[in-house]
């Protein structure tokens, strides 16, 4: 199951009438009352021609979204939207924490090494 998480969908499980707002909602992770207010203010405020034409064509023309394109978990569908709105801040942060990671692992890393001359040896000789 290799679906691409960062496509735009539309969810027609969660939406009112085509899926597009809650679909939209999914991706940006704005809630998708906000996503409908808009659409409505902009269809009635002279914005007609262009907004109902586009809910129409996107109606038609985006894929549903999978019902696996997320496990149970809130966090996980928090963490696309995120990628989603920007991905390279994530990826800031993804390598943040591998530094971090890998700073504790050489830390570990000396405290045993440290009180173990034996190991500090076998380490030395196979680098």
């Amino acid at each position: 199951m290799n679906t691409p998480r960062t496509t735009l969908y539309k969810d027609t499980q969660n939406g009112k009438l085509m899926g597009v707002c809650a679909g939209l909602a999914d991706y940006t992770g704005v809630d998708a009352l906000w996503w409908r207010l808009g659409m409505l203010v902009a269809t009635f405020s002279g914005g007609f021609p262009v907004t109902l034409p586009a809910y129409l064509i996107m109606g038609l023309l985006l894929n549903r979204k999978p019902p696996h394109l997320y496990t149970e978990d809130k966090q996980e569908q928090k963490y696309w939207q995120g990628v989603r709105a920007n991905p390279t801040r994530t990826a800031r942060e993804i390598r943040g924490k591998l530094r971090e990671i890998d700073r504790r692992l050489a830390s570990v890393e000396e405290h045993y090494v440290s009180s173990n001359p034996s190991l500090d040896a076998e380490i030395e000789r196979l680098r």
